[in-house]
């Protein structure tokens, strides 16, 4: 499956991804009046780029440039985009740690609106 083909409320998605950009976590606190960390990160393949939230523990698991899988993963929609979600059933594993800073190989090619900000 690619990018391109997720669709809000897509279900039993299996997904492999670069992180692309990864934000800095932030504390949250649930409608249950939990607080668990959450950071949000951007995945890109040849296709295009999906929103994804990573909550808790899978924090620290991926880092900007690693290529990851996601598996039984779900995709919802927030603020009128589609997001993308491991949920309670799905798993997120690493493939290819990166090496540090790494660029987009000139190969990869995305729409000119979808580029990745320079920082």
């Amino acid at each position: 499956m690619k990018i391109n083909e997720l669709k809000a409320g897509a279900t039993n998605v299996n997904i492999q991804a670069k992180v692309a950009k990864k934000d800095d976590p932030r504390e949250v606190v649930t409608k249950y009046g939990k607080r668990v960390s959450v950071a949000n990160i951007t995945l890109k393949d040849e296709t295009g780029s999906i929103q994804m939230s990573l909550w808790g523990d899978d924090i620290s698991k991926v880092s900007k440039g690693d290529l990851i899988e996601i598996t039984n993963g779900y995709v919802s929609e927030f603020r009128g985009s589609p997001q993308l979600s491991s949920g309670k059933f799905g798993k997120i594993n690493v493939i290819e740690k990166s090496s540090g800073e790494e660029e987009l190989s000139e190969t990869e090619e995305y729409d000119s609106a979808e580029e990745i900000p320079e920082e």
